[in-house]
């Protein structure tokens, strides 16, 4: 496995976020805060696995290119 991406690292970080909104709109009881963090929760999700599935495309083919070589 490769070192993760900006996407993944920007997804964990939007992951993390929410979280943090989430709680504090629970604990404030501000329902607004708390789907603004569920939501950027959300947009985590997907941008980390967009980054998984980049990554992951760009080492099978190197993978490909490898095996031409040889």
């Amino acid at each position: 496995m490769g070192a993760p991406n900006s996407d993944e690292m920007e997804g964990k970080y939007n992951q993390a976020k929410g979280s943090v909104k989430e709680g504090l709109g629970r604990l404030t009881g501000d329902d607004d805060m708390r789907a603004e963090g569920s939501a950027d929760k959300m947009k985590g999700d997907v941008q980390e696995g967009f980054g998984t599935a980049k990554r992951k495309v760009g080492e099978a083919i190197e993978d490909v290119g490898d095996a031409i070589k040889h």
